[in-house]
C-alpha cells in the first residue's frame, strides 16, 4: 500500500489480510471474528495477540478505527488524512457509517480549549436504526 510506503511503515501480509477482511465485512468486526476469517486464508493459526498487534498498527496508521461500544474495528474511509471519527451504528443490523465533519471537529477542539483539556483522540458513536432496517420494518 503506497500510503504505508510513504510513511515508512511496513504493511505485512497479515496486516494487509486483516485490512482486506475489514473492507470485505462491511460492518464492525471483532478481533476473534478476524481470527476465524483468517483460518481459510493462512495455513498457520494466528493468535489473538498477533491480531491485536496488527490492528494497533493499522489504527496507528489511520487505516482502521475502533468502535469502542462494539469492541470492533472498521476500515477508515479517508486514511490519507487525519480526522476525528463520527460513526452512525445500526443497533438492528450492526452496520456502521463513518462521517467526516470538520465543523464537529472544530467544536470539540474549541470546547477542549475552553476547559484546558488536551484531547488526543475523538471518536463519537451514534446508535440508532439505519434506513434499510427502518424500510424493512425492523425498527
Amino acid at each position: 500500500m503506497s500510503l504505508c510506503d510513504a510513511r515508512g511503515a511496513q504493511l505485512t501480509k497479515l496486516r494487509r489480510q486483516i485490512l482486506e477482511l475489514l473492507w470485505e465485512s462491511g460492518r464492525p468486526t471483532r478481533a476473534y471474528e478476524l481470527i476465524e476469517a483468517l483460518k481459510p486464508r493462512d495455513s498457520r493459526p494466528v493468535g489473538p495477540p498477533t491480531v491485536y498487534r496488527a490492528l494497533e498498527f493499522l489504527m496507528f496508521q489511520g487505516l482502521v478505527s475502533k468502535i469502542e461500544s462494539r469492541n470492533a474495528y472498521v476500515p477508515c474511509t479517508h486514511p490519507e488524512r487525519g480526522h476525528d471519527c463520527l460513526f452512525f451504528i445500526c443497533s438492528t443490523c450492526g452496520a456502521s457509517v463513518e462521517v467526516e465533519d470538520r465543523r464537529l471537529e472544530r467544536l470539540i477542539s474549541e470546547h477542549a480549549d475552553l476547559i484546558g483539556f488536551s484531547a488526543t483522540r475523538h471518536v463519537i458513536e451514534v446508535e440508532g436504526t439505519c434506513a434499510r432496517c427502518i424500510a424493512a420494518g425492523a425498527a
